[in-house]
């Protein structure tokens, strides 16, 4: 099973994406990681990937896409994916259908987490971080036992910048704009299978397992 997982940040799709890894044996691979490992090794991929890094600029699509097709060719891919984080665009998208159709291989699931913008806003602003261990709380989902202080380490807890609800609503303005079109393009090529994101992450799981099979 090659699975696509599309929505927007804070949709959750991270956190379903690793549940579908896990129940059915296939790697959980996103770009983020990717991008580490070959940086670590030490590749051609990766040091080209560096540059544009240490940069501060967005790694071009046709490098991104690259590094993506050289990761579902190795061994423990054989038997499917979940892609997190890829494609973000069409022309990713594009790219990625070409190199498939190349392996004699397509996408069979691209699977949308829609939630609203107005429940990631609340969903994103409730967060809280530790400054210190890094551990993470929500106000109302994962409250800490007392309001603004760590459980783990008794340091304060704070609100990141990137979870401010208008730091949220411009990084949602972007999925709209550059990965929305997704959704058509993968409708267009009859695998986009929509959840509705908005409730309970086991629920949520389950209307997926119910798509892909047991």
């Amino acid at each position: 099973m090659r699975i696509i997982m599309l929505g927007a940040p804070g949709a959750g799709k991270g956190t379903q994406a690793k549940k579908i890894a896990a129940k059915y044996g296939i790697p959980h691979i996103s770009t983020g990681d990717i991008f580490r490992a070959n940086i670590k090794n030490g590749t051609e991929l990766g040091n080209k990937a560096k540059t544009y890094m240490d940069q501060g600029l967005l790694v071009p699509d046709e490098l991104t896409c690259d590094l993506v097709v050289d990761r579902i060719q190795q061994d423990d891919a054989r038997e499917g994916y979940v892609l997190d984080g890829f494609p973000r665009t069409i022309p990713q998208a594009e790219c990625l259908t070409e190199a498939l159709n190349k392996l004699g291989s397509k996408i069979d699931y691209a699977i949308d987490v829609d939630v609203p913008d107005d429940n990631i806003v609340k969903r994103m602003s409730g967060r809280r971080a530790c400054v210190k261990c890094g551990a993470t709380y929500h106000v109302v989902f994962a409250a800490p036992k007392t309001e603004g202080v760590c459980d783990t380490c008794g340091d304060k807890l704070v609100l990141r910048d990137d979870d401010k609800p208008e730091t949220v609503q411009k990084r949602l303005n972007v999925y709209h704009e550059q990965t929305q079109p997704l959704i058509d393009y993968y409708t267009t090529q009859g695998v986009l299978k929509t959840v509705d994101g908005t409730r309970d992450l086991n629920e949520v799981f389950q209307e997926i397992v119910d798509i892909l099979g047991e």
